[in-house]
């Protein structure tokens, strides 16, 4: 079984590969805070429960991917990856690995880890040209070419921050739960900001999107836009562009990237 590990900003979504298939998944809180220790009971615990893992921590792992947009994270977990899991073969994404895409950027080792990884897997699964549309901590959209080139990407606040900026800057607003409204039109104040922040979403990726589509392709219709993140969900039904929804594809990349950088015996 392959553990694959995916660090965001707020979340970090574990999953189980059983070889190509994701058998098993979880998703928590991201602590920077947490030391390899606490990360290492937190890991037993979850993966305690699971009927084709061992009880104690590390059997049935016959390797590791990890990927992380928090420096202090990834550096626990490199320390759980020596002192617990120290005979599985283990795949940290960094300078030096191995993606097999290219990236065509000003300074490449500004890309965070995990849009490479979605460039591959979206490549992998879809071919190119395509479009990742990533719902995280803050919504990326990341453009890969025809020859599977990672050659830019927009960067754009992500639906939890704007819902916690408009709580805390309007003195009259508050944090809200994330849910379709009952119409465009809001009937109170509540349903006006889910609506402002669903439609407003949507708008923005159909608008973005189509933009770097233009850009991407001579025919902006061959290039295939793929959904990812935690908010996903929340925006697929309203958006007229988007054509996937893969919510593993962060560890879909994983599997990739393991695959092409341990030898197999």
């Amino acid at each position: 079984m392959l553990l694959t590990i995916d660090v965001g900003n707020t979340h970090t979504v574990l999953g189980l590969f059983d070889g190509e298939d994701i058998v098993e998944h979880w998703r928590i809180s991201t602590d920077a805070r947490r030391t390899a220790d606490e990360l290492a009971v937190l890991l037993q615990g979850l993966m305690g429960m699971h009927p084709l893992l061992g009880d104690e921590l590390g059997d049935g792992i016959e390797g590791i991917a990890i990927c992380s947009t928090v420096p202090s994270v990834l550096h626990e977990l490199r320390e759980v990856t020596r002192r617990y899991y120290g005979d599985v073969p283990a795949v940290l994404v960094e300078p030096g690995v191995k993606t097999g895409v290219p990236i065509l950027m000003d300074n490449p080792k500004e890309v965070g880890a995990d849009r490479i990884i979605n460039a591959l897997a979206a490549v992998e699964l879809y071919g190119g040209p395509c479009v990742v549309v990533d719902f995280g901590t803050a919504t990326t959209f990341d453009a890969v070419s025809v020859r599977g080139e990672y050659v830019g990407g927009v960067i754009a606040p992500g639906i939890e921050i704007s819902v916690d900026a408009l709580g805390v800057r309007g003195a009259q607003l508050r944090k809200i739960e994330l849910a379709r409204p009952r119409s465009v039109i809001g009937k109170n104040t509540v349903e006006a900001m889910q609506s402002g922040i669903l439609y407003g979403f949507a708008g923005q990726v159909d608008g973005v999107v189509s933009r770097m589509a233009a850009e991407l392709a001579d025919d902006p219709d061959d290039v295939t836009v793929i959904a990812t993140g935690g908010l996903a969900p929340m925006v697929l039904g309203e958006s007229a562009v988007i054509d996937e929804h893969e919510p593993w594809l962060t560890l879909i990349g994983l599997r990739l990237v393991y695959e092409r950088n341990v030898s197999r015996t």
